[in-house]
């Protein structure tokens, strides 16, 4: 990977990176998007339930991380290689993984946030990998403000089908309506296909596209954080149950738990 990715994810927060799994690797991670169907945890849930555009999501399984199928994800695939390149590091720590399924008829899109704003953790040594199954159109795919990661942190959405905007807690300066005003936004999104991978730091707004009717959109995310993510607090706690007394942490300490494991970095180069 060259410089230019690395500077690239510093300045706009987001890399695309074509073809960077092969086969192999889009199987594992195929394996564990199915692993986590078939074992939804306690944050499994249904978007927008009851409306025409609900869709299936899940996130921070405690069982994910030791689970067979993603220890071949973290073991066998290079997401580990590509965190570590990007920060200039070599170490690097797995968060939690989260899944989307998007299918049947036509599913609304995922409102404008940033992950920032759920979580307990700041620093420029943080990635989400985005990896999608199918292949998505741009008019379809994820979208970020380019350069977010480095202004505003917003409040959280809750995802309110009347209200996008409305937020889970207090404190936080509330979500802008990026939909009614897009004119006003650098947005960039990309066509996909399976072997493509995006890279984002947490703290860029993001959303998903609708999906069509009768189209169908798998997706995985996969959430890393690196030497100088520390502990901060949020409102509402923030995300990561797994991590049984990240609470006590002091404002600022590194962001560790036994609840997050290390992945091995090979010495490879990944391309792009």
């Amino acid at each position: 990977m060259s410089a230019s990715w690395r500077e690239r994810y510093e300045t706009d927060g987001v890399v695309f990176l074509p073809q960077a799994l092969d086969d192999h690797a889009i199987t594992r991670c195929q394996e564990a998007f199915e692993w986590s169907l078939a074992n939804p945890g306690p944050a499994a849930s249904r978007l927008f339930p009851g409306t025409e555009g609900e869709f299936y999501q899940d996130l921070d399984n405690p069982a994910a991380a030791t689970s067979a199928s993603y220890e071949r994800v973290l073991g066998e695939t290079p997401v580990g290689e590509v965190a570590a390149q990007l920060w200039g590091e070599t170490d690097v720590w797995f968060m939690y993984e989260q899944v989307f399924l998007k299918e049947g008829g036509a599913s609304r899109r995922t409102p404008w946030h940033q992950d920032s704003s759920y979580l307990s953790v700041e620093g420029d040594h943080l990635a989400v990998m985005w990896i999608t199954f199918d292949p998505v159109a741009r008019a379809e795919s994820l979208e970020l403000v380019r350069a977010s990661h480095l202004a505003t942190l917003y409040n959280t959405s809750r995802f309110d089908p009347d209200d996008e905007t409305a937020p889970l807690w207090e404190g936080l300066p509330r979500l802008p309506d990026i939909e009614a005003d897009r004119a006003s936004w650098d947005i960039l999104s990309w066509d996909f296909e399976p072997g493509d991978l995006l890279v984002f730091h947490p703290r860029m707004l993001h959303g998903g596209a609708p999906t069509r009717p009768g189209g169908r959109r798998r997706t995985l995310s996969l959430r890393f954080f690196g030497p100088d993510a520390v502990y901060v607090r949020r409102p509402g706690g923030g995300v990561a149950p797994r991590a049984a007394g990240l609470g006590q942490l002091g404002e600022g300490a590194p962001f560790r738990s036994p609840a997050f494991p290390k992945v091995t970095v090979r010495p490879t180069a990944v391309t792009a």
